[in-house]
């Protein structure tokens, strides 16, 4: 086999599609694989400019790259080593990478055009591509599911640990429960019983003065009593949401002055409540119920914590739309370290040794003075003194 049938056959048997075209981009030559790739027959191409085998604009402008190339020798003939498309005698597209050889000879010159389709590898990268996005896709909704059981699971946690928090510290009123109850329960009933004994020997010996003395300290220890069991109703009506701030007009002086006349009644020897107002109007908006029982359990603390002779300040003050009450003693004082935990229920500082009580007065006030909006405030120093103050806004 001489060497140019050796070349036709290899061109007759390739695998990619081989177009060979002259200066002008007329064909004239095309192997069976290109042939078969193109969809044309041999005599519908031969002759023909190469640009019908290219879809727009690569047609339009074909004839115009060869020219760039005749007049400034520069490559300009489109797709060479690259991607470019194909238009099929069906007018449907398709990709192909183009290799493009110039062949002199003494006469004329020719382009040889190497065409290997990539169609299927296309589709096997839009396949893959697709595949990817709904990979994607699928990830990112297992990534957002694994974030939402984090999430939920961080949450679950925080709920457990706020439920031991909270057992944690159910247990720890239960035991201040009860250590409170065993011994404010068991202090004045012994005092009765006591008292009670004696009455009946004073009263044989026409001992008046002891009699009272006795009937007084019975008298004491059914108010405790009675201070423990409202104090433990108030409580637990406020657990149970039963209690609701109704507010009213009402006068604020009349209402400080029953106040402080009926807890007069209860001061110790030399002891004075002196109630003091300030403001050009008295009317204020509020429970009147609910504030009654803080301003008592203030005045109450302020006369227990203090010693006889001494002097216990109530202030009222109306203006600029707020309405401040405050309740100054020179008691006991509250220590620094028990400030931060004073309106806990079944907490007493440190320092009240004996003096009864039950550790829950200021925190009903604390629940009080917020259903009704205000703030409640204390300022206190050992030994010197201590100034509650309540606050209410009454811009209506």
């Amino acid at each position: 086999m001489d060497r140019s049938k050796f070349l036709d056959a290899i061109i007759e048997n390739a695998i990619d599609g081989i177009i060979t075209i002259d200066d002008r981009g007329i064909i004239e030559h095309l192997n069976p694989a290109a042939l078969e790739l193109f969809g044309f027959s041999r005599e519908e191409l031969v002759g023909r400019n190469v640009s019908v085998l290219m879809p727009q604009p690569d047609k339009a402008r074909h004839d115009g790259y060869i020219q760039n190339y005749h007049n400034t020798g520069k490559k300009h003939i489109i797709g060479i080593g690259r991607e470019v498309h194909g238009q099929r005698k069906d007018g449907s597209v398709f990709p192909f990478r183009l290799g493009v050889s110039e062949v002199k000879f003494s006469d004329r010159k020719i382009y040889t055009g190497f065409i290997h389709d990539l169609s299927k590898e296309k589709a096997n990268e839009e396949q893959i591509k697709s595949y990817t996005e709904k990979l994607e896709v699928k990830i990112k909704e297992r990534t957002q599911d694994l974030v939402k059981l984090v999430s939920e699971l961080e949450t679950a946690k925080e709920n457990m640990r706020a439920l031991f928090q909270k057992e944690k510290e159910l247990n720890q009123l239960k035991t201040r429960f009860v250590s409170m109850a065993s011994h404010e329960f068991r202090t004045p009933l012994s005092t009765m019983q006591l008292s009670a004994s004696l009455i009946d020997k004073y009263t044989e010996k026409q001992d008046r003065a002891n009699v009272e003395k006795h009937t007084s300290k019975i008298k004491n220890s059914i108010n405790n009593l009675t201070t423990i069991l409202n104090d433990f109703l108030s409580l637990e009506k406020l657990e149970a949401g039963k209690v609701q701030a109704a507010a009213n007009w009402f006068n604020i002086i009349s209402f400080a002055e029953e106040i402080t006349e009926e807890m007069q009644m209860m001061t110790k020897q030399n002891q004075h409540i002196i109630y003091e107002h300030s403001g050009v109007t008295a009317s204020v908006f509020l429970d009147s119920s609910l504030l009654r029982n803080c301003v008592i359990n203030l005045i109450s603390n302020a006369v227990k914590y203090s010693g006889a002779d001494t002097l216990i300040q109530f202030n009222s003050r109306l203006m600029n739309g707020k309405l401040i009450l405050e309740v100054k003693d020179n008691g006991i004082g509250i220590p620094r370290v028990d400030q931060q935990n004073l309106f806990e229920p079944f907490f007493r500082a440190h320092n009240t040794g004996d003096i009864p009580g039950t550790g829950l007065g200021l925190n009903i006030v604390s629940r009080y003075v917020g259903l009704m909006g205000g703030t409640v405030s204390c300022i206190s120093e050992q030994n010197k003194g201590t100034v509650f103050t309540l606050c209410f806004n009454q811009t209506i």
